[in-house]
Parts: C-alpha cells; sequence; structure tokens
C-alpha cells in the first residue's frame, strides 16, 4: 500500500473531478424525484440511469478515498469504472428518443469530467505511482 503524501496530492485533481461528478448525479437524482410527474420529462429510463450514475458516482469517490490512502486495487478499480462509465454515456447520448434533452446534456457534462478522470489516471505519473506501491 502507497500512503505517500505525494499520492494523495497527485489525486487532487482527480478526486474534484469525481466529487463533481457525485454532486452532479445527486443533484440529477435530486431533480428526477421533483420532476417525476412531469412524463414527457422523466420517463422509466430516466428513472434508470439516474440512479445507475448516482450509484456509480458514490462508487468511484469511494474508490478515489481509498486510492489516495494508497490501495492499489482502488486506484484499478477508478481505472475501469472511469474509462467503461465515458463508453456508457457515449451510447447513452448516441441512443436516438430513449432520453430526454436535459439528460443527455446532463451526460454530456458527466462525461467532459469523467474523462479528465480516465485521462489523469491513466498518465505516466499516476500509474508510476502506483506501479511501485
Amino acid at each position: 500500500m502507497n500512503t505517500q503524501p505525494e499520492t494523495r496530492t497527485a489525486l487532487r485533481p482527480v478526486r474534484l473531478l469525481v466529487g463533481g461528478y457525485l454532486l452532479l448525479s445527486l443533484a440529477t437524482l435530486v431533480a428526477i424525484v421533483l420532476l417525476r410527474d412531469h412524463h414527457s420529462v422523466v420517463n422509466a429510463a430516466v428513472w434508470v440511469r439516474g440512479t445507475i450514475v448516482a450509484l456509480t458516482s458514490l462508487l468511484m469517490f469511494s474508490f478515489v478515498a481509498r486510492a489516495s490512502r494508497g490501495s492499489r486495487a482502488a486506484f484499478l478499480r477508478l481505472r475501469i469504472a472511469s474509462a467503461v462509465m465515458v463508453v456508457a454515456i457515449v451510447v447513452i447520448i448516441s441512443l436516438p428518443g430513449t432520453f430526454p434533452v436535459w439528460l443527455r446534456l446532463e451526460q454530456g457534462v458527466c462525461g467532459l469530467l469523467l474523462l479528465g478522470v480516465v485521462l489523469l489516471v491513466n498518465g505516466r505519473h499516476l500509474r508510476s505511482l502506483f506501479a511501485s506501491a
């Protein structure tokens, strides 16, 4: 386990990006609940996607927290989960008719946040910190 302060410092931008993803995902879930009676805005697919995204954002935040404490396994999970979520978001945005425009826009912002995570966690510096752990 790598417990160096350098690891925490190096993961700070990742923590901020995942934290933004978490806050946006939870805010979206609150919006879904508040707009539940507006069926043109919130359909069954929105409920499912919003719930999945909120749960994955919580998981990813826990991965960052554990990776910040030096967990190689959590760092690997973060690398995999962030890449899978970016791919899933691209699919969601490109599916015709299933999701309303507002959710596609929210997913686009989530995708940009997670793309930043993917780029950082797959960068040479962070990978080298966890390779030597």
